[in-house]
């Protein structure tokens, strides 16, 4: 089908639940994507940080093929070598013990509010279940993940949302320590806030935030599934702070696009999840492990993550040297690979005038332009975009003068 095709059946067919641009994509390599009519764009949202290692990767694509003629899916009744070595791989590789998977970043974040709840309830009774999250956080769109969600514009026409959560001050040690009442179970964060605008934690907040929760055995989730898995430059985001939590979760990056997403715990966490607690019907099936294995080898060999790390700080002093020659330009925020520009006009102008000149970006929280590549995009890469990405602010911020 034609780009045009596509754009008129899915706006007859298709759930209006996304404002999609005005574009149709029909495959990649990389970190380019094209559309049906062979037009190229290089890539800055990867999927919204899920085709990390790029799209089509060779890898990815023959270890699926290969396991797809194998064994795609039985119950998780059953054990299957392609999850125990996945979950294997996560656990030697962080602070956990046990991996519970499931399809996306909302639901590893609905395990993890019921596993912080089941355990609390196991420890002290069935009155400490209070969640505390932080103010532009984003969890998920289930009705639990969206009450831990500290936006109204997610809870809107949804009320009365799920009972148990507060909300807090991005970065206030002393709210958060004023907030941990008898009832409290868990404290929710994304170590770097993601939808909520790339929003880095303030010097030390992470650090009092983890002692505040192991002084009164609350337990702290990291939800990194936006953030996990290579995108900061370590393998997890924790890792940039020296904070360990009792819960993380994963998603996106995990499989390079097919659907999966874990919780990640402690064995004196995990241990309170026991059979019928909890359970998914696709989690961890052969087929989106066989994927994540790729990823995970990808990640974890050596100089992966140097590159990150390296391609990461040179774009980033790009735009920190955009931001110097233009006072529109208010911060720029981030590490490793996901990186943002805070503008003092709405950059959805941009991200358009982008996208027509062949660069496809991200806008969030209305002036937050969020760039979040493919961990494989080069330095070579990142240059085709910043000239066109000057030319362009300079002109929308023209514009809005005018």
């Amino acid at each position: 089908m034609s780009s045009e095709e596509i754009k008129s059946k899915a706006a007859r067919v298709v759930m209006n639940t996304y404002g999609r641009y005005d574009l149709a994509l029909a495959g990649g390599r990389g970190a380019l994507v094209y559309d049906p009519e062979g037009r190229e764009y290089l890539d800055f949202v990867a999927g919204l940080a899920v085709a990390s290692l790029g799209h089509a990767h060779e890898g990815v694509a023959v270890a699926v093929a290969r396991q797809a003629r194998t064994l795609v899916h039985v119950s998780n009744l059953y054990f299957t070598e392609p999850m125990v070595r996945v979950a294997e791989r996560l656990v030697d590789n962080s602070f956990a013990d046990r991996v519970f998977f499931c399809n996306s970043g909302g639901e590893a974040n609905e395990a993890a509010i019921k596993l912080a709840r089941k355990y609390s309830h196991d420890r002290y009774g069935a009155g400490r279940y209070r969640i505390l999250s932080m103010e532009h956080s984003f969890h998920g769109r289930t009705m639990a993940t969206l009450s831990a969600t500290a936006q109204t514009k997610i809870h809107k026409g949804f009320e009365p949302l799920v009972d148990g959560f507060g909300y807090l001050p991005w970065g206030d040690p002393e709210a958060l320590d004023r907030a941990m009442t008898e009832d409290v179970c868990a404290v929710m964060i994304e170590p770097i806030q993601g939808e909520g605008g790339v929003n880095e934690p303030p010097a030390g907040f992470l650090e009092r935030a983890a002692e505040s929760c192991r002084s009164r055995d609350i337990l702290l989730i990291f939800d990194e599934v936006q953030v996990g898995l290579g995108r900061t430059g370590e393998l997890f985001a924790y890792e940039n702070f020296g904070v360990e939590p009792d819960i993380m979760t994963l998603a996106k990056a995990l499989a390079n696009g097919l659907p999966m997403g874990a919780c990640l715990a402690r064995e004196t966490v995990a241990e309170h999840f026991g059979p019928g607690t909890h359970a998914t019907t696709f989690g961890g099936t052969p087929l989106v492990s066989a994927a994540a294995l790729v990823v995970l080898d990808v990640m974890l060999a050596p100089g992966f993550l140097d590159q990150v790390r390296r391609v990461g700080a040179y774009f980033k002093t790009l735009l920190q040297k955009l931001a110097g020659r233009h006072d529109f330009i208010r911060q720029v925020r981030g590490r490793g690979l996901i990186l943002a520009l805070q503008l003092d006009f709405p950059g959805g102008g941009a991200v358009k005038a982008l996208m027509d000149r062949g660069f496809l970006v991200n806008c969030t929280q209305d002036t937050v332009l969020r760039f979040l590549p493919p961990l494989i995009i080069t330095e070579a890469e990142v240059d085709r975009l910043m000239p066109v990405l000057e030319e362009v602010l300079v002109a929308e911020a023209e514009a809005l003068e005018d």
